[in-house]
C-alpha cells in the first residue's frame, strides 16, 4: 500500500523524464557533429553507465546529473539510427515512430494510473522476455535475421517494452516513489520510452521498404 507522501513525488517522476527525453534530443541533434569513430566508445560509456545505475540502484540513488549525462549520450549514439531511417525512409518515418511512441505510452501510462490492478507480477516475465531480446540481438550480430526475423523481434519488442511502461507506472503507484529515487525512476520510463520507439521505428521502417 503506497502513501499519500511517497505518491507525491510522481509528478516529478514526470517532469524528470520528460527533461531527460529533452536531453536525448539535445544529444541526437549533437550527434551531426560527433566523428564517427567515437560513436563506439560512447555506445560501451553508454552501457556502462547503465550497469553501473542498476547494479547501484538498491545502495545509493543516481543523481539528476547522471540521469542527464546518461540521456545526453544515449541521444547521441541514437544519432546514426535515426539518420539510417531518415536516409532510407525519410524523415517523415522518424516522426510518425515518434508520435505513435508517444501516444502508445500515454496511453498505457493513463491506463496502469487508473487501473485498481497491481501489475508487479509482470517482473519476472518482462525480464525473461528482456533476456530473450538480448539474447536475440547478439545472434543477430553474428547470423543476422531476415526481414520477417527482424518484424517478429520488434513486435515482441514492442509487447515487452509496453509491459515495462505499464509494471512501471504500476509500481509507481502501488508502492509510491521516495524523493531520491526520483531520477532512478524517470531513467526507467525512459529506457521503456526509446527501446519502443526504436522497437516501432524498426517495424515502420520494414513495412516503409515493402512498399
Amino acid at each position: 500500500m503506497y502513501t499519500q507522501t511517497a505518491n507525491e513525488y510522481i509528478p516529478s517522476v514526470l517532469r524528470t523524464f520528460a527533461l531527460s527525453l529533452a536531453f536525448a534530443l539535445l544529444g541526437t541533434l549533437a550527434g551531426v557533429y560527433v566523428p564517427p569513430a567515437l560513436f563506439l566508445p560512447l555506445a560501451i560509456f553508454e552501457t556502462v553507465m547503465l550497469i553501473a545505475a542498476f547494479f547501484f540502484r538498491r545502495r545509493k540513488a543516481i543523481s539528476y546529473s547522471f540521469l542527464y549525462i546518461f540521456t545526453f549520450i544515449s541521444g547521441i549514439t541514437l544519432y546514426p539510427i535515426v539518420a539510417h531511417y531518415i536516409a532510407v525512409s525519410g524523415p517523415n518515418i522518424v516522426l510518425l515512430s515518434f508520435a505513435t511512441t508517444t501516444v502508445v505510452f500515454t496511453g498505457i501510462a493513463i491506463y496502469a494510473s487508473k487501473s485498481k490492478r497491481n501489475f508487479s507480477f509482470l517482473s519476472g516475465f518482462l525480464l525473461a522476455a528482456l533476456l530473450a531480446l538480448v539474447a536475440i540481438s547478439i545472434f543477430n550480430i553474428f547470423w543476422p535475421l531476415g526481414t520477417m526475423g527482424m518484424l517478429a523481434y520488434s513486435f515482441i519488442g514492442v509487447m515487452v517494452f509496453s509491459g515495462y511502461v505499464l509494471f512501471d507506472f504500476s509500481l509507481m503507484k502501488h508502492q509510491g516513489v521516495r524523493q531520491e529515487d526520483v531520477p532512478l525512476m524517470a531513467l526507467s520510463l525512459y529506457l521503456d520510452f526509446i527501446n519502443l520507439f526504436l522497437s516501432i521505428l524498426r517495424i515502420l521502417g520494414i513495412l516503409n521498404s515493402k512498399d
